[in-house]
């Protein structure tokens, strides 16, 4: 399992497009928090529960309020507010940002930062890339294909068809997330959301032709960035031996990420056609989800037989 503890503020610059107003120089900030604070009561001068850890940000009631407060009283806020460690202080609506708040940064040095988004909108876009940025995430070795809505992550031992199963489906008119290596991403503490590798994107080896490009031939439609997985298909080799669940009533799940997604273990054996398989699970995955779940109605239809 991996999971970034830090995003520098340089990177937060860069991807937002963001004004630094001041940094000191020679040394790099980091935010360890997805959550990102307003600071209307710390520049009212109320710093109990004050979550400095967070970035910081000023829209235009607090701007507006500060502004109306004496020059001494600003000035202590301020010192207290640039005293805790806080990895940046962004000021919204591109609002200037008045001498004494920069001084302020400056004697501190903390770093000082100015968008020109409406607040709320920003507020939004940088909770959403410290989300992604931050969450915990996992890259595991299968297949995640897009199927009548349902990301279905295919896995298996090597050469065990995986991505070959994933080719035809693509043919069948479904979309390819990512092949080979899967990067699942955990949001919102029960999303698992999966994507391929920057290098990997749109990207298939198959096995006797070699790396192909999956947009290229199949065009735009057969692609998708990301997807939410629902569904773990664990493809294995048939075994004779070992008892295969018939009628879908015993549940399997897989742990990822601390989270439990629903699995199933399908047998593979030439002459079967595994796509279909899939097409399948995929489609009974979203009766399940729509309340109805065919073993459940047929054990019930079976027993009303046998009291008959």
């Amino acid at each position: 399992m991996e999971s970034k503890d830090k995003i520098a503020i340089s990177d937060i610059v860069r991807d937002l497009e963001l004004n630094v107003v001041y940094q000191p120089e020679g040394k790099e900030f980091f935010v360890k928090s997805q959550d990102v604070n307003r600071t209307g009561l710390a520049l009212a001068g109320y710093f109990e529960y004050f979550a400095f850890d967070r970035i910081q940000i000023i829209g235009k009631g607090e701007y507006t309020y500060f502004k109306n407060i004496d020059k001494e009283r600003r000035r202590q806020i301020l010192d207290k507010l640039f005293s805790y460690d806080i990895p940046a202080l962004i000021v919204t609506r591109g609002l200037k940002i008045d001498d004494d708040i920069l001084d302020a940064a400056k004697r501190h040095g903390r770093v000082l930062i100015s968008s020109e988004r409406n607040t709320t909108r920003f507020i939004n876009k940088i909770s959403n890339y410290l989300d992604n940025r931050l969450a915990p995430h996992i890259t595991i070795h299968g297949v995640l294909v897009d199927v009548y809505g349902i990301g279905v992550l295919i896995k298996g031992e090597s050469s065990i068809g995986k991505s070959e199963t994933a080719l035809e489906l693509i043919q069948k008119g479904h979309r390819l997330v990512a092949d080979d290596a899967v990067e699942i991403i955990k949001l919102d503490d029960d999303r698992l959301v999966g994507q391929a590798p920057e290098l990997l994107k749109h990207y298939m080896e198959i096995r006797g032709i070699g790396i192909i490009d999956v947009r290229s031939l199949y065009g735009v439609g057969a692609i998708k960035n990301i997807k939410e997985i629902g569904l773990v298909l664990e493809l294995e080799s048939w075994n004779q031996e070992k008892y295969y669940d018939r009628l879908g009533l015993d549940k399997e799940y897989e742990t990822i990420l601390g989270k439990e997604v629903e699995k199933l273990v399908v047998p593979v054996k030439p002459g079967r056609n595994t796509a279909m398989i899939v097409e399948v699970a995929a489609m009974n995955h979203r009766q399940k989800i729509m309340g109805y779940d065919a073993a459940i109605e047929f054990t019930k239809k079976l027993s009303q037989t046998i009291q008959k």
